[in-house]
C-alpha cells in the first residue's frame, strides 16, 4: 500500500477511528508520516448527559483521541478547534477552510482521507470538512497527490445499513455505497492491525459503548475490518 504522506480530514473525535484507523496503523508501519485533523472536539455528540454532559464532553473526547492515535502510532494531530453544535449546523466556514488550506500546503500529502460529499452520515459538520480539504487539495496539493471519500461497499451497506440505523445513525440517502470491485482504495486489516483498530475504537467509550453493548466488540469491529475510498480526484 503506497500512499505516501497521509492526511485525514475529519469533523470528531472518532471520525478516524471507524473509517480510516487501519489505513493510518499500516502506514505508521510502514514509515509513511501520518497527520490527523480534527475540527472539532465534538462537544455535540452527548449520549448520556448525566454521564457525560456537553460542558465536559469536548475534555472527555479530547482524551479519548489522544488515546485512540497512540495505539495506532499517529503522533501528529490537529484540532481546529471550531464548535461543534449538532448534526444540523455546518462548521464555521472562514476559519476551518483557511486552516485546512493551510495544513495542506505545510504538510504536502500524497494522500488525504476524509468524507464524501453526502458526508458519510448526512451530518452537516462531516460536509464541510470535505469541501474544505477538496478546495485546499485542488489549491495546493503537490502533483501526483490523491484525493479519497470515505464510502462503504455494497456487500457492507447490506449487512449493517439496516442495524446500525436503529442508533439512528445515517439519514436518508446514505451512505454512499460502491460495489466492492469498483472502489478504488480498499485495505482489509490483517489480525494484527485489526487489534489495533479494535483498541482504538475501544478509547471512544463516550460514543460506542452503546453499539458495543447491542452487537459486542468483537463483532462491531470485525465490521470494520475492511475501510472503502473512492478517489475523488488526482492532482
Amino acid at each position: 500500500m503506497e500512499l505516501g504522506t497521509v492526511l485525514g480530514v475529519w469533523a470528531h473525535p472518532d471520525d478516524e477511528a471507524y473509517l480510516s484507523s487501519g489505513i493510518m496503523a499500516q502506514a505508521v508501519r510502514d514509515g509513511s508520516r501520518v497527520v490527523c485533523v480534527t475540527a472539532t472536539r465534538g462537544e455535540g455528540g452527548s449520549m448520556d448527559e448525566e454521564r457525560w454532559p456537553t460542558a465536559t464532553l469536548g475534555a472527555v473526547r479530547e482524551g479519548e483521541l489522544l488515546a485512540s492515535l497512540a495505539h495506532l502510532g499517529v503522533a501528529e494531530h490537529y484540532f481546529l478547534d471550531l464548535p461543534d453544535i449538532d448534526m444540523d449546523t455546518p462548521l464555521p466556514e472562514p476559519e476551518g477552510a483557511q486552516r485546512v488550506l493551510e495544513l495542506v500546503e505545510e504538510v504536502q500529502p500524497q494522500t488525504i482521507l476524509t468524507f464524501g460529499p453526502e458526508g458519510m452520515t448526512g451530518h452537516e459538520a462531516h460536509k464541510s470538512v470535505c469541501r474544505w480539504a477538496t478546495d485546499a487539495f485542488h489549491a495546493t496539493a503537490p502533483p501526483g497527490a490523491r484525493l479519497y471519500y470515505a464510502t462503504h461497499s455494497q456487500e457492507w451497506a447490506d449487512e449493517w445499513v439496516t442495524r446500525l440505523n436503529e442508533f439512528e445513525i445515517f439519514r436518508p440517502g446514505t451512505p454512499v455505497v460502491v460495489a466492492r470491485a469498483d472502489l478504488d482504495l480498499v485495505y482489509d486489516a490483517p489480525p494484527d492491525i485489526l487489534e489495533l483498530k479494535g483498541r482504538a475504537l475501544g478509547e471512544h467509550v463516550s460514543q460506542l459503548e452503546g453499539l458495543f453493548t447491542v452487537f459486542g466488540k468483537d463483532r462491531l469491529v470485525e465490521a470494520m475490518a475492511t475501510e472503502s475510498f473512492r478517489l475523488a480526484a488526482t492532482r
